[in-house]
């Protein structure tokens, strides 16, 4: 339906020619557009009727473990099993934020879901075996957990935006709330979330759809090739402009393996792309403040890096 729709407005109704520069860039756009607002409504309906049977406290205790570690890998588990791009886990982000839930565990949360998910694990499995597909668990999962503990360490919390800890999403008595209550409550919870964050999304997108239309497709294997002894830091500093999330990544990670480029170099690139991406970055300003974002992005940044480098030493070409 999507691509139907992507099809009417860029090839008929504005008459772009299919496979032209901006034709493709502007069907990225509606594409995207609609896929994403529709995909984010949806999510965040769903988390609100969810927590709606769950009580902030609740989560609170499950991720809130007196042993520091335990909810940073509790968090990291979860993103595992919730495929959602980083647009979509704003809504979580800030559910966890108003649950009380150290902002560390939270960033471990929200550099998983992005990265490591199923329906990528099963796409790795099928492209790659099970080798590949287990160590991008495991180095996403420490990715994650490492990330989040580091920075809740730092004591940043004031970095983040006032009206994530003002925003109070319901805390209702289960017991008293029926079903008509908690369909209100969800789509007063979608229309405020989708009203601070749809000018940020609509960016990030035009930015996606800009770079899939202009950017050559062997740019990237022309600057981080396996020549290159610095292709690990190059790839991941090519895939921050992009968007997009780690299912839709994997076949660019196939093609560019075909090419030849080392496999932790395309699986840094892949990463990046999904925890890194500037249209992310512009999403997340909307929820944290600029000083904050650039401490995510040095950690995850060198983090990855190192996840590359380790790849390439134990899977050489």
């Amino acid at each position: 339906m999507f691509s139907w729709v992507a099809d009417l407005v860029a090839w008929k109704l504005l008459g772009f020619v299919p496979g032209s520069r901006l034709g493709q860039a502007v069907h990225f756009f509606v594409y995207d557009s609609l896929k994403i607002f529709i995909l984010l409504a949806t999510i965040i309906f769903v988390v609100a009727i969810i927590r709606s049977f769950f009580p902030p406290e609740r989560t609170r205790k499950i991720l809130s473990y007196r042993r520091q570690w335990y909810g940073n890998v509790a968090a990291a588990l979860l993103g595992v099993v919730t495929p959602f791009c980083s647009c979509s886990a704003i809504p979580l982000f800030i559910g966890f934020i108003e649950a009380g839930i150290p902002l560390g565990v939270t960033f471990s949360f929200l550099i998983s879901s992005p990265v490591v998910n199923e329906v990528a694990l099963v796409m790795l499995f099928g492209m790659f075996g099970a080798k590949i597909a287990l160590i991008y668990l495991a180095t996403g999962l420490v990715v994650a957990t490492v990330g989040g503990l580091v920075i809740g360490r730092l004591g940043v919390e004031h970095l983040v935006e006032g009206f994530v800890y003002e925003t109070r999403g319901g805390d209702i008595e289960v017991a008293e709330v029926t079903w008509n209550d908690r369909l209100q409550y969800a789509r007063g919870y979608v229309a405020e979330i989708l009203r601070k964050v749809w000018p940020y999304v609509l960016v990030g997108i035009g930015i996606g759809g800009w770079i899939h239309g202009y950017v050559p497709e062997d740019f990237l294997v022309r600057w981080a090739g396996p020549d290159n002894a610095l292709a690990v830091p190059v790839a991941v500093g090519l895939g921050v402009p992009l968007y997009s999330n780690a299912a839709g990544t994997i076949p660019i990670v196939a093609a560019l393996r075909e090419k030849g480029m080392a496999m932790g170099t395309v699986l840094a690139f892949m990463m990046a792309v999904t925890a890194l991406s500037l249209p992310e970055m512009i999403i997340l300003r909307n929820v944290l403040k600029p000083r904050l974002i650039a401490i995510y992005v040095a950690i995850v940044a060198t983090a990855i890096i190192a996840v590359g480098y380790s790849f390439n030493w134990l899977i050489p070409l």
